[in-house]
């Protein structure tokens, strides 16, 4: 799922958000553990604008803003919503959580691990969106699908999935 957009504004990184949510509704088979999200990028490159269209496409009612000091929030996923919103993902997925965590103050991988972290990509029920994924890569599991946020200028970003 090697993908690339150039974009130069919120609105075209969400839909972005979007298609990626719909594309891996279609296009990963159930698993024995959660799907994981790493993302990467500098400060302002778009991470969050990122996650919080994703989970809204995947039916997340409540809002998503970047847990920078708690590390990570968790959000039941509405398959009411999303079909209402013509979205097949939480059907095709089936599954009930997003975690959202912010490793940007994240020193040593072990911090993460006392929170968890090991039994939550673990559950094939959950997806999880990690913003400054790279500060744990070392723990990440071998099939994440990673998001890199490059600044092109101000207002343009390359986002870069693969």
């Amino acid at each position: 799922m090697k993908k690339e957009y150039i974009t130069s504004s919120i609105k075209e990184t969400q839909k972005i958000a979007e298609e990626f949510a719909k594309e891996i509704s279609k296009n990963l088979p159930s698993s024995k553990q959660g799907i994981v999200i790493g993302l990467k990028g500098e400060l302002g490159g778009g991470k969050t604008t990122f996650t919080q269209a994703f989970a809204k496409t995947l039916g997340v009612k409540e809002k998503v803003l970047s847990p920078t000091f708690v590390i990570f929030k968790k959000f039941a996923i509405s398959p009411t919503y999303a079909v209402s919103h013509k979205s097949d993902l939480c059907k095709h997925l089936c599954k009930q959580n997003l975690y959202h965590f912010d490793c940007y103050r994240i020193k040593d991988s072990k911090e993460i691990l006392e929170l968890g972290f090991e039994e939550i990509i673990s559950n094939p029920q959950n997806i999880i969106v990690i913003e400054w994924a790279d500060n744990i890569k070392k723990i990440l599991p071998p099939n994440t699908i990673w998001i890199n946020f490059k600044f092109i200028d101000t207002n343009t970003r390359k986002i870069m999935i693969r």
